[in-house]
């Protein structure tokens, strides 16, 4: 039995080991961090779990675009890193309702508020409204920036403007109730140059600290449904500055302690000096070559923290306040050093040390936070805590431009939120902003606007098309069908793409590359949908279907498509909300093919009044359901569901390129008559007459005579007058 069984092992064919295949390595995400200014590999401290900490709004104000740009832009990283690479993302954020702008403009209102109920007489007014001209004027003499100084002559313009006509009203003694009129107008026109001078004037006065709450509270809330208009995520802690004054008391001490911090005069502040001498720490981090701009560092301090007393107190100008002795018409909160309120850096180190402890992986903000703002963030948290790497990753989003130009709430130069989604809608928004480098300046525009709304349009009508496709009844093993050259090619493209989706997120998540990468796809895939037309062949359901759910899946991580949306695929099961279009379609299907067939009885029998109904459902009535017809000769009418605003929208631009094709042939046939009729009176001229007055021009005489004997020749009567 041994030998046999040697003779048989003997005889057989050593096989090859087997070998894995030869494979690269995964692409790894990468993210641009300011710290180091490079794309650095992302390598949370704790496995999947993610700390993120963004610096949220000071509310004040309405929400503009430059928020919008900040906050979408986080939200697409947030959901990518989320739902795209599977990480555990906390996300907190906190609002900052205790500053330098938000007392004044609180005074402001409250004491502009106060001066309307008094109702000044119409002369006071006006006598009022030269007073505080006096100090504009002073302001617009002393500013050098000419962004600044053109605002303010804008505002001094208008207000001057708008005193005339009360001056006239009064001086021509006209009717009390047209007087009150004008002088209700220069009151709106003059309340933000009054504002400023009731506030210099009576602004220290003002001491209910109910008064410095009321109005963060309520643009907080607007801003809040801003972002719920945007699909922009809420965060998972929100911390307001007001809620957290003991433990940014309890963050100053600590650094005080650390010997970091210095008390003077009821205020305390940051030692710059002391920090960067010390071993392990070092000043501006992120900007270095900022570090002594005092422009920078005042505005960093706030419009009421900058006088030769406040700069008197500071051991270097590059100090700045961790907690600011408040002053008369201040809130103020108790403290080891005296009622005061905390200064502007020192809120987020709290804050964000409280809930994330003594390092975070992720801080984020707007391009120009970097320098004061985060510098000074950095130096305080990381003199608290003793260690010299607070944040692992600081992520800036790019600055936001308005057609080219700097966006400015201080020069009066922003868009609100609310004002952009009545141009138009959230997604319209969002893809304008995946379009661009989430770092990179973003110029919101008619152009940038116009190509979000073109890719809008190029994808739902893929997603319109390919549903069209399904709703085709088949049997089910008709779903599957064999594949040819052009199946498989499209296939092998489709896999390429999703390795260039995924490179290109892993690229500092580069969603500009992605839809590019996107539309791409899509391009291809209508181009094997026409040549199965043209072969008249039924494209692969499947495979369509296939590209058509990745795509919508995509669209849902960048949070573009909500989760009742009528673009893309829907997620739901047959019984979901979400599955509207398999409810409503059959019956859709219906009405098409019933008016399909009333449209060829009445074309056969001459009954305009039918077709002109069947035209009117089609173009009137269903888009207002969101149903569009397409009719196409000798085809079946495809039925899609669509956006109604979208419907809206694409039946006026008809009506107006109707209206503009109409005026354009009128245009043209008013010209031919015209130059008809001057054709037909320079005819009637003879040559003799055309040339008494003028010199020897043979060739025109010769022309006109050749003109004028044709015209004898045509005209009745012998071309008689």
């Amino acid at each position: 039995m041994a030998g046999s069984s040697a003779e048989q092992s003997k005889g057989r064919r050593t096989q090859p080991p087997w070998t894995p295949p030869a494979g690269t390595e995964p692409c790894k995400l990468r993210l641009y961090n300011s710290l180091t200014r490079n794309k650095d590999v992302f390598v949370p401290q704790n496995g999947r779990r993610v700390t993120w900490y963004c610096c949220g709004p000071t509310v004040y104000d309405a929400s503009h675009m430059g928020h919008a740009r900040s906050y979408i832009s986080f939200d697409i990283l947030r959901r990518v890193l989320r739902d795209y690479f599977q990480f555990d993302v906390f996300y907190c954020m906190n609002i900052t309702d205790i500053d330098d702008k938000i007392i004044r403009r609180a005074r402001q209102n409250h004491l502009f508020e106060q001066y309307r109920e008094q109702r000044p007489r119409p002369a006071q007014l006006l006598q009022d409204v030269r007073t505080a001209l006096e100090p504009l004027a002073v302001k617009l003499r002393e500013t050098a920036d000419p962004d600044k100084k053109q605002m303010l002559e804008r505002m001094q313009r208008a207000v001057q403007v708008a005193a005339e006509p009360l001056e006239e009203a009064l001086r021509s003694d006209l009717a009390a109730e047209e007087v009150d009129r004008r002088a209700q107008a220069l009151l709106e026109e003059a309340r933000d140059v009054l504002s400023d001078w009731l506030d210099a004037a009576l602004g220290s006065g003002v001491t209910d600290n109910s008064i410095f709450s009321e109005l963060p509270r309520f643009w907080e809330a607007e801003f809040h449904r801003d972002m719920a208009a945007l699909n922009v995520l809420p965060p998972d802690v929100l911390t307001r500055v007001s809620e957290y004054v003991p433990e940014i008391v309890r963050f100053v001490q600590k650094i005080v302690d650390n010997g970091y911090g210095y008390v003077s005069n009821g205020s305390v502040y940051f030692d710059t000096a002391k920090f960067a001498s010390s071993e392990g720490h070092s000043y501006g981090k992120l900007v270095p070559e900022a570090v002594g701009d005092q422009q920078a560092l005042q505005e960093g301090e706030g419009d009421l923290s900058v006088s030769a007393e406040r700069l008197s107190e500071k051991r270097s100008p590059n100090d700045f306040a961790l907690w600011k002795a408040s002053k008369p018409g201040e809130p103020s909160w108790p403290c080891p050093w005296g009622k005061g309120r905390p200064g502007w850096h020192i809120e987020c180190s709290a804050m964000a040390g409280t809930l994330l402890g003594a390092s975070m992986d992720i801080h984020g903000g707007g391009f120009d936070l970097r320098f004061p703002h985060h510098d000074n963030e950095l130096a305080q948290s990381e003199a608290h805590f003793e260690n010299d790497c607070w944040v692992r990753y600081f992520l800036h989003t790019g600055h936001l431009t308005i057609a080219g130009c700097k966006m400015s709430k201080s020069l009066k130069n922003f868009i609100t939120i609310k004002d952009a989604l009545r141009r138009h809608s959230a997604r319209q928004l969002r893809l304008a902003f995946l379009m661009h480098a989430w770092k990179d300046t973003l110029d919101y525009s008619s152009n940038t606007m116009e190509s979000a709304l073109q890719y809008e349009k190029f994808m739902n009508e893929f997603f319109l098309n390919v549903k069209d496709l399904l709703r085709a009844p088949v049997d089910v093993t008709g779903q599957f069908e064999k594949w040819e050259e052009e199946e498989a090619a499209l296939n092998e493209s489709f896999y390429d793409k999703k390795t260039a989706v995924h490179e290109a997120l892993c690229d500092n998540v580069d969603t500009r590359t992605v839809l590019e990468e996107m539309r791409a796809l899509v391009s291809q895939c209508n181009l094997y949908m026409a040549a199965r037309k043209a072969a008249r062949r039924r494209p692969n359901r499947v495979l369509l279907e296939s590209i058509a759910r990745y795509l919508t899946h995509l669209l849902q991580i960048f949070g573009a498509i909500e989760e009742e949306s009528s673009l893309g695929f829907p997620v739901g099961g047959p019984g979901s909300s979400l599955n509207l279009e398999g409810a409503v379609m059959p019956y859709l299907q219906a009405l098409a093919e019933f008016r399909a067939g009333v449209r060829t009885i009445a074309r056969e029998r001459h009954v305009p009044e039918v077709l002109q109904l069947s035209d009117a459902l089609r173009d009137d009535i269903l888009p207002e359901l969101g149903v569009r017809l397409e009719d196409h000769e000798g085809l079946p009418t495809v039925v899609k569901l669509v956006d109604r605003e979208t419907l809206l929208r694409e039946r006026e631009e008809k009506k107006r390129a109707e209206e503009e094709k109409r005026r354009k042939k009128e245009e043209a046939a008013r010209k031919r008559q015209e130059q008809e009729a001057a054709k037909l009176a320079k005819m009637k001229i003879p040559p003799s007459e055309m040339f008494l007055s003028e010199g020897d021009k043979r060739k025109l005489f010769e022309a006109q005579q050749k003109l004028h004997a044709e015209y004898l020749q045509t005209a009745p009567c012998g071309g008689a007058p």
